[in-house]
């Protein structure tokens, strides 16, 4: 793996603009513009490190499925989410129902293609950054390295998945994001509801805030007053659960089928990281991670349990200090995990973003940072593989042998 300099398109911010990054660049409060969507480097990663990434988003996905069944039969873990009461025996139920349904996640990793790759956190609830993994970096590798291949078949994954729950009869999906939630959040909800509309899906979109309960049939409804059956939300569950409507989703009332489902929320909260070092002490892709103190470790990160872009992270030990001010996190839970070194490519720091589609590992995103902690002001960086590039029918193999889950 290594970082290379690339020269940017002389038209790169209107193609990846009129690809839906519309925050490409960004703007910082003294009016500096801040570049989001970055080609002028790239990353080269080979066959083998691709494979082994591969290898091991798999087998961290499946054990963090294995973790949340542990969580769900712990109280005392759910006691530290602060949910409302009841919401245990909702995450339970939503784990061991066979229907709920699963589209995506996102594993970040610390990985320099040395060694192992090290989990920092699973975004397994409501990740984004899909439109640039799956969209604008692969139109950047066909107009700048033709020849060459991309970890990169997030949009085929999707189509097939969305293809095979319309099978199953799911056939309208509502797609709802938060009225005032950031622009990447509506972006991601857009291009999913395309890779949808892909696969012979409809699509409805509706706000989190304009869904509706009807008390006697006691079922949600869109502004037109149409049952909602699927949702796929862009919003927290833990947010959802706190709403006025939340104690409906608690009881196990209505018919909607939640997109992500409930239980997702236990693999996207830090959580996730103490339990599954607990279930597997030692394991290599892991770092020591505990709730209620750091122990013997001299150099470890604090994070609050639903947090992201960096919010509330703290970096303690000597000579490593650094953190970010709470402004979501504020009042929750910390867990402490073991701190490792970002990879170093020139002062650069990639966090590699795995990306899961129904169960399976689909693709590579990367972001970088001047810092150690991965806040909004980092940027997301193309990669490509040092391979010739894959043949549509070679394409077309690997997905045929995929099922979802």
């Amino acid at each position: 793996m290594r970082r290379l300099a690339s020269e940017p398109r002389p038209d790169w911010l209107a193609k990846v603009e009129g690809e839906g990054l519309t925050y490409a660049v960004d703007r910082a409060e003294d009016g500096e513009q801040l570049p989001y969507w970055d080609e002028s480097a790239c990353y080269v990663l080979s066959e083998a490190e691709v494979d082994h990434l591969e290898r091991v988003t798999g087998d961290l996905h499946a054990m963090a499925v294995e973790a949340a069944g542990r969580m769900v039969t712990d109280p005392s873990v759910v006691e530290r989410l602060g949910l409302p009461p009841g919401s245990g025996e909702l995450l339970a139920r939503s784990l061991h129902d066979p229907d709920e349904i699963s589209i995506y996640g996102r594993f970040d990793l610390a990985w320099d293609g040395t060694g192992e790759p090290r989990l920092l956190e699973y975004n397994a609830d409501t990740p984004a950054g899909l439109v640039e993994a799956a969209v604008c970096q692969w139109t950047w590798l066909e107009e700048t390295h033709p020849d060459r291949d991309q970890w990169n078949m997030l949009h085929e994954h999707l189509v097939k998945r969305w293809g095979e729950l319309r099978s199953q009869g799911v056939d309208v999906v509502h797609f709802a994001v938060g009225q005032q939630e950031p622009t990447e959040d509506w972006v991601t909800v857009a291009y999913l509801r395309d890779t949808a509309q892909e696969a012979g899906v409809q699509t409805l979109g509706v706000t989190v805030e304009d869904i509706g309960w009807h008390h006697d049939r006691e079922i949600f409804l869109d502004p037109e007053d149409v049952e909602m059956r699927y949702c796929f939300a862009m919003y927290p569950t833990e947010w959802m659960l706190d709403s006025i409507f939340g104690q409906h989703l608690i009881a196990g009332r209505g018919t909607t089928r939640w997109i992500e489902p409930p239980w997702k929320l236990l693999l996207g909260s830090k959580a996730l990281l103490p339990v599954l070092w607990d279930m597997f002490p030692g394991h290599p892709n892991l770092l020591p991670s505990y709730f209620d103190a750091p122990y013997a470790m001299r150099r470890y990160v604090t994070k609050p349990l639903f947090g992201w872009e960096g919010d509330g992270v703290e970096v303690h030990g000597e000579g490593i200090a650094e953190s970010v001010p709470r402004s979501h996190t504020e009042g929750q839970q910390v867990v402490y995990q073991q701190y490792v070194d970002l990879p170093d490519f020139d002062g650069h720091h990639p966090v590699l973003g795995t990306w899961v589609i129904g169960g399976r590992a689909a693709g590579l995103g990367i972001r970088e940072s001047r810092e150690r902690i991965t806040t909004t002001r980092a940027r997301f960086v193309p990669h490509l593989m040092d391979t010739p590039r894959s043949s549509p029918d070679q394409v077309a193999s690997w997905l045929a042998d995929t099922d979802h889950r």
